[in-house]
């Protein structure tokens, strides 16, 4: 697994070898059988992840029912930012959808590296700021959509979920209840 770290620290081109060496070096790898909770609702977030292996479910519970927020992939962080960076309980639930491998760090071990390595505090802003960005218009989007065109947009942008989340949790990805995503689905195969 560090081989993948190494790998995905080399892309950043402005950080040198001995540089991406100390950033292997300090790396924390965990790792979680399928259906392990990194994070449940009311717990405090005191840890950022990124996924090297697997997939991991981010999910609420509404009037008693699972509604899924996200699904985090190979090379993807996955974060509470509202309860880590808040201090407070988180509102959903973070569960290994496969068995998983991710780095872990904490708050403490950020500012560690930062101070080997100074200029990390800024490519690490421009990695958040990047991923704000893209969740900002993954939601704009979803809002802005039907749920047929979301389906057609899972299809072209992420069709290995299909393959890898059970179709009641990609029915409440989209927004749907499972039936409707059927009807979706048998319409877009009539279709072609």
């Amino acid at each position: 697994m560090y081989d993948e770290v190494r790998k995905f620290v080399a892309n950043f081109e402005m950080l040198t070898p001995e540089e991406v060496d100390i950033i292997v070096d300090n790396t924390n790898i965990r790792e979680y059988k399928k259906g392990d909770f990194i994070l449940r609702e009311g717990q405090m977030a005191k840890e950022c992840y990124m996924v090297l292996k697997g997939l991991v479910r981010e999910y609420y519970i509404v009037d008693g029912e699972e509604k899924t927020t996200n699904f985090f992939s190979e090379m993807e962080p996955v974060n509470s930012f509202s309860s880590r960076k808040n201090n407070i309980a988180s509102k959903h639930f973070l569960v290994c959808a496969e068995d998983c491998a991710v780095t872990v760090s904490t708050n403490s071990l950020e500012a560690e590296m930062c101070a080997l390595i100074p200029r990390l505090g800024g490519i690490i802003r421009d990695a958040v700021e990047k991923e704000t960005g893209k969740m900002q218009d993954e939601m704009a989007k979803f809002i802005t959509s039907t749920p047929e065109d979301r389906y057609k947009d899972l299809v072209e942008n992420r069709p290995e979920l299909l393959n890898r989340v059970p179709q009641h949790q990609i029915a409440s990805y989209l927004g749907v209840k499972p039936e409707t995503l059927s009807r979706i689905r048998k319409r877009m195969l009539t279709a072609k």
